[in-house]
């Protein structure tokens, strides 16, 4: 039950930082950023258990893995801006934050376009050539 304490470190973190806000803002902020870190930390050896059965599907369907990685890079990017984000969030930073999930979905649209080219080439060879 992990989520147990994924939750209850959750509620710890944030009844501290509750508590300290009030004299120290500085220290408050700095409890839920390093929590949240602590929490993302944690999760990194999950998401190594999805990426190993992911890379083994692809191999077993033959697509070719660099469709794959770049899949991955883009789901690893989306994750990563919204955590910082909402760390920037929590510092009251608003604009930066939106700044920050701009930024990543500009990255994706980046990481993306390859993947679309090929879908569009796809399809185009699959259609009737007019004439």
């Amino acid at each position: 039950m992990e989520i147990v304490q994924i939750v209850g470190l959750g509620l710890v973190a944030t009844t501290l930082t509750l508590i300290v806000r009030e004299q120290k803002p500085i220290f408050a902020f700095l409890l839920a950023a390093f929590t949240g870190i602590y929490l993302f930390l944690m999760l990194i050896g999950k998401i190594d258990g999805v990426i190993n059965v992911l890379e083994e599907l692809a191999n077993r369907s033959g697509i070719p893995s660099i469709y794959l990685s770049t899949i991955l890079k883009i789901i690893g990017i989306a994750y990563i801006a919204e955590f910082g984000a909402q760390i920037v969030k929590d510092a009251g930073q608003e604009s930066m934050a939106s700044k920050i999930e701009f930024a990543g979905k500009v990255l994706i649209l980046v990481m993306a376009v390859p993947i679309i080219r090929v879908i569009v080439d796809t399809v185009m060879n699959l259609l009737p050539s007019g004439g």
